[in-house]
């Protein structure tokens, strides 16, 4: 590593140059100090710091700044800090110049043929063949009599070669803004990151870039560390270190054994604060950074290089046991170098059918060539019968390039380059105005994905609430209290242990502010569940503060921080008698478990047994939970001086407590989310709610929220029975019974970050629906990094996120809001209708042309239309059209049909009715004029014409004709399913209309004034007016094309599909193989056996039903076919014969099993709507099991029935 530092320093002589001065700017270390210190691990690094400095102190001495006060907050010394240290800022890669890009757009091809064509073509123009002999080389320049018009041969190849240039300029152009859109979209995330500091005792948030060295910066769960730094103070501290080390295990950091805290590094547990000591290039991160930096092009090199060897080690692993081993290599050496992320799904469709069209292009082309050349052969050498000249060459030659020109242009017409255009112009558009939605996209293609979504997975808190916490009720010293209680009320050593119990055992960073604004609500800052506690506190006409100040956070003796495994906090403190008291707080079904004593109305110690706990849950915490309340548990145990236990052993130390109180937290949920939630359903989009919270809470909030409503059929789960369901008796997941719960799960409560990843990559990998499911989620956890990854889009929160989850998301949410997501689906589907209105308008062009070209040379031995032209059009087509059709703005309709999925085909049936009904008119219109045109203009026919003749009227009127045409087709091509009305929202995109009339403008132009380079002469205005009047029947022909009923067209097939079932991505299918064997194939089979038995059971059930409602009509209602859930369901027996089967809290886990032995088999539902939502919304508390028959006892009927299930 040190030898790396030095070769690093080598790229920055000016902080060379400032080494040497002793001790630079008056502070105690030099940068070079500082780097080697960064650079040690562990114990090494300790000792070091204890031989140079003493201690930590000492160095935060030595640097000038305070542990506990920070930086005085002057501007002049940070900034001498910065000159000295360095700024915290890595210099991003230089973008690639204008220049660049436009020898990359040079790359292309079709360019490079037409280039090629158009310079052979210069050249032979300027070549006269010597003499007269021109006679015996046939009736070559019959026609150009004009001397000037010979002339003019040159003009061809010029246009062609000026028009490659357009081509290429815009292009260029369009990378070009679309880099540097990208490149203000980096700043603006970079911008947003912002990380806690102490300057002059007062915590601030500052942006990354402006941390300097000496900085005081608080450190806690789900921070990405910005800058290097050595701990002085931890709590519980574990980092993931793996970015730089590659070790996938947690480090422990403490003050006294590890204090190295490195820049990007993700904090996963604990909090703490450190001393900032690097910064920038000198940070470990930076170091890496530069050296990758300064060998960019080696770098290029390198991974070419290093591709090749991926593809030989690859080939090396794999054994070449099949016999297509030829095939397997390739295969594998196309693995080796796929990027990971893989090509989204409208990109992944546009390639292929690209791909398709250009082969089509080409096959095209090829032919036209080789029948104008063989025709000309034989109409010359062998009807004509001449011989082949030397002197006369040039002239043949000329016409062979002819040819080959004509044939270029049907390719280049045929090839839709604009396609990748049109996708970058219209999601770079769409990030741009999504910024303004709250959504600041990440990476592009997840925009565009967005629309396809069939599932989201959301957070509760803070996504669908609005994460100001209140408390509103609370269980204290015997008494429930629906409001918050007087403090007389309570007995002073109660309220005593309360406060101190909420002020301590809570993160000091949390405090509650005063408004900003008169009338205002007080500012919550930190932890939001913290906040609600602080608030209680205030509410009972306390203070946290001063208790915090007599115990500041460095006179805590022991923190055990929250995490997602624990879902409990503890802090230990030190007593003035030398005894210990932990203060214990968490999701109260868990502490309850722990404690043993609860303080009564006196304040005096009880004895709380399990069967006190049962009732607790049942009077005090199941009415909390479904009110919709989250209920926390707050305890305290005390530890005698003698007695000091071992701290490590969480277990036993976090046991034995004593129960102060449980109080209930109110979250409302946010008022617009319930809209949003019927619009995600209305758009075919269902939302399921994982949340860490209890079930009975999560039920009551989805109700309100809309996720779930009374009378469907629905799972709630907790994950312990989502687990329980899902995996088969060796503990191993199992898609074939994941595949039976996730269509019902609406909710998942209680549910670890691995349950969440569960469930999503089991609802991507499912193919049990009749599509793919395409999923969303929302996190804002470090712990969700991994669901947010495995998901197609990951919504990240903005304002609650940690920088774990905003690197792992595609999307971030900046104002939290559920909303912002239905915004999201809006734009992304109408990125994928814009894509479609695009392929609709360009390949009627593409059709019409490329046959207009093939059979014109084929029958009059010249493209009625002509290269420059068929460039023209190429322009008009590809790059304006794109740009017309890809910046439409989204409306609500969009929202009301069903998402397209991963496989539906690009062009609908629809959209293939609208390509070839205009193809039919357009088609018809130019052969019409090609052949009796000139009769009917009364004009000079343009056909057969010698080869450097003036361009004729004839011509020039279909130029124009194709053209107008495709003006007005654009406008048809703004609706795609079949609408009326072309025109509805026009004048909302201005971008459209300027496009139309400038293409109009810029046409006119071409045709008055164009002359020889682009073919065309001058129109008289009746010959315009046809032209438009021609046009505009194209928006007639529309409407006719609307009325033919495409149900009635089965011959029409789609186009465009995404890559099939069949050829699925080799990746995909070797991720899949691990997860799916050929027994689960087997068990498929099986499964219809099993539901031929479950239809039995159905009916066994129904006739029970029959005889117990004694009314026969229920036998053949259909709906009671459906499934044994909608049996539990049905209103005679809604609530009041079913036992109420949920033991909320489990005593242990052991208990639990042993139970599970012996209790009969759980109902097939235990976690229905109409059962649970019942017991908690209707009937709270009444007695529930009454009748006989369905008690699910082990004699009643519904047991046996559950028994041969």
């Amino acid at each position: 590593m040190g030898d790396m530092a030095n070769s690093s320093i080598e790229f920055h002589p000016k902080s060379q140059q400032q080494q040497e001065a002793p001790h630079a700017g008056g502070f105690g270390c030099t940068l070079t100090e500082l780097r080697s210190l960064m650079e040690l691990r562990g114990a090494e690094a300790l000792q070091k710091v204890q031989e140079a400095y003493g201690d930590v102190s000492g160095l935060c001495r030595r640097l000038k700044t305070s542990p506990t006060e920070g930086l005085a907050d002057n501007a002049n010394d940070l900034e001498k800090r910065r000159q000295i240290y360095g700024q915290n800022f890595i210099p991003p890669k230089q973008p690639k110049t204008f220049l660049q890009l436009v020898w990359e757009a040079l790359q292309d091809v079709t360019l490079i043929i037409l280039e090629v064509a158009a310079i052979v073509s210069l050249g032979l123009s300027f070549y006269a063949p010597p003499g007269e002999e021109s006679e015996a080389c046939g009736n070559v320049s019959a026609g150009a009599e004009d001397e000037g018009e010979a002339e003019a041969g040159w003009i061809e190849g010029a246009a062609i070669l000026l028009s490659v240039i357009c081509v290429v300029l815009v292009t260029a152009f369009n990378d070009w803004s679309k880099e540097k859109q990208f490149r203000g979209l980096q700043s603006r995330i970079e911008q947003e990151q912002k990380f806690t500091v102490i300057r002059n005792g007062q915590l601030l948030q500052v942006p990354v870039a402006a941390l300097v060295v000496g900085d005081i910066a608080q450190v806690k769960y789900g921070d990405l560390l910005p800058a290097d730094g050595v701990l002085i103070q931890g709590n519980d501290l574990k980092i993931d270190e793996s970015s730089l080390t590659g070790e996938s295990d947690h480090v422990r950091k403490s003050a006294d054994k590890d204090p190295m805290l490195l820049s990007g590094t993700h904090v996963m547990e604990g909090s703490g604060r450190m001393v900032v000591t690097a910064v920038g290039v000198n940070s470990q991160t930076g170091i890496i950074f530069t050296l990758l930096g300064a060998g960019g092009e080696e770098q290029e090199k390198k991974d070419k290089k290093a591709k090749k060897q991926d593809g030989a080690v690859a080939m090396e692993m794999q054994p070449l046991k099949s016999a297509e081993g030829g095939e397997m290599e390739e295969r594998e050496k196309k693995k080796a170098n796929v990027p990971k992320k893989e090509k989204s799904v409208l990109q992944g469709k546009l390639t292929k059918l690209a791909v398709q069209i250009g082969k089509a292009g080409l096959v095209m082309s090829a032919i036209t060539v080789i029948i104008l050349v063989l025709y000309f052969v034989i109409k010359t050498f062998v009807v004509g019968g001449r011989v082949w000249l030397a002197e006369c060459t040039p002239v043949y030659v000329q016409y062979f390039v002819k040819f080959f020109i004509i044939g270029v242009t049907v390719l280049v017409v045929a090839v839709p380059e604009g396609l990748p255009l049109a996708v970058t112009i219209s999601l770079a558009y769409s990030v741009k105005k999504m910024m303004r939605d709250n959504n600041l996209v990440r990476h592009l293609d997840a925009c565009e994905t967005m629309g396809n979504a069939t599932a989201i997975c959301s957070d509760k808190t803070g996504t669908l609430t609005t994460n100001r916490m209140t408390v509103v009720q609370s269980y204290l010293g015997d008494t429930h209290y629906k409001e918050i209680p007087a403090p007389s009320a309570l007995t002073p050593k109660i309220l005593d242990l309360l406060v101190h119990a909420i002020s301590i055992n809570s993160a000091y960073t949390t405090k509650i502010l005063p408004p900003e604004k008169e009338g205002a609500l007080p500012r919550q800052v930190g932890n939001k569940t913290e906040c609600a506690l602080l608030g209680f506190v205030l509410d009972l006409k306390r203070d946290f503060q001063p208790v915090r100040e007599q115990i500041p956070e460095d006179k805590l003796y022991k923190v055990y921080t929250f995490n997602s495994v624990r879902k409990s906090m503890s802090t230990v403190i030190r007593m003035q008698d030398g005894g210990f008291r932990l203060f214990s707080k968490g999701a109260s079904e868990i502490l309850l478990k722990k404690c043993t004593n609860i303080l009564n109305s006196n304040g005096e110690l009880r004895n709380f047994r399990p069967r006190d706990r049962d009732d607790m849950v049942k009077k005090i915490i199941e009415p909390m939970a479904c009110d919709g309340l989250r209920t926390i548990c707050i305890a305290y145990r005390d530890f005698s001086a003698t007695q000091e236990p071992d701290w490590e052993n969480e277990n036993e130390v976090v046991g034995d407590l004593t129960c102060i109180a449980v109080v209930g937290i109110e979250d409302p949920v946010r008022p617009e989310v319930p809209e949003a939630i019927r619009k995600c359903q209305r758009a075919g989009i269902t939302v399921r709610m994982v949340t860490g919270d209890n079930i009975n809470t999560a039920r009551a909030i989805a109700a309100k929220c809309g996720i779930i409503q009374p009378g469907e059929d629905f799972l709630c789960l907790e994950g312990k029975e989502f687990n329980r369901r899902i995996r088969n008796e060796k503990g191993e997941i199992e898609q074939e019974r994941l595949d039976k719960v996730w269509p019902k799960l609406r909710v998942l409560a209680r549910s670890s970050p691995t349950d969440k990843h569960t469930l999503v990559k089991g609802i991507i990998d499912s193919t049990t629906g009749e599509q793919r499911q395409v999923v969303a989620v929302t996190g804002d956890g470090t712990n969700d990094g991994p669901a947010l990854k495995k998901a197609d889009v990951g919504f990240a929160m903005g304002i609650a996120g940690t920088d774990v989850a905003k690197e792992a998301s595609d999307i971030i949410l900046t104002d939290d809001n559920f909303t912002s997501i239905v915004k999201a689906v809006m734009w992304g589907r109408n990125v994928y209708d814009s894509i479609s209105k695009f392929l609709q308008f360009q390949l009627t062009v593409n059709v019409v042309a490329v046959i207009v070209a093939f059979t014109g040379a084929c029958i009059t031995q010249d493209s009625p239309l002509k290269a420059v032209q068929m460039l023209w059009v190429n322009l008009i087509m590809d790059t304006f059209a794109s740009l017309a059709l890809a910046t439409e703005p989204p409306t609500e309709s969009l929202l009301l049909r069903k998402p397209y999925g991963r496989d539906k085909p690009l062009i609908s049936r629809t959209m293939m009715k609208n390509i070839l009904g205009h193809a039919v008119y357009q088609l018809t219109v130019i052969f019409t004029l090609l052949f009796i045109g000139e009769l009917f203009f009364d004009i000079d026919s343009g056909r057969n014409a010698p080869l450097h003749a003036p361009p004729s009227e004839h011509y020039t009127i279909i130029f124009n004709t194709f053209v107008m045409m495709q003006l007005f087709n654009e406008i048809n091509a703004r609706k795609i399913h079949g609408e009326r009305n072309v025109f509805h929202g026009i004048f909302g995109n201005p971008i459209f209309c300027t496009i139309v009339l400038g293409t109009f403008a810029i046409q006119i132009v071409i045709v008055q004034f164009g002359g020889k380079p682009f073919s065309c002469s001058p129109l008289s205005t009746e010959q315009w007016l046809w032209c438009l009047f021609v046009g505009v029947g194209e928006l007639v022909w529309g409407q006719v094309i609307a009325t033919i009923p495409t149900s009635q067209l089965k011959c029409l097939k789609e186009a465009g599909h995404g890559p099939g079932k069949d050829e699925m991505t080799d990746e995909e299918l070797a991720e899949g193989e691990e997860e799916i064997d050929h027994a689960e194939r087997e068990l498929r089979r099986g499964q219809i056996l099993w539901f031929r038995g479950l239809n039995r059971i159905q009916t066994q059930i129904r006739v029970v039903k029959a005889f117990r409602s004694s009314l026969y009509e229920g036998l053949e209602k259909p709906e009671s076919k459906t499934s044994i859930h909608n049996f539990m369901a049905t209103p005679e027996f809604l609530i009041n014969d079913y036992t109420h089967n949920i033991p909320l809290i489990d005593d242990t886990d052991v208990d639990e099993t042993e139970e599970r032995l012996r209790a009969p088999p759980p109902p097939p539902n235990q976690n229905n709507n109409a059962i649970d939502s019942g017991v908690c919304l209707a009937t709270r508390g009444t007695k529930l099991a009454t009748s006989p028959v369905f008690s699910s006892g082990p004699g009643s009927l519904l047991h046996s029935v559950e028994t041969s299930l």
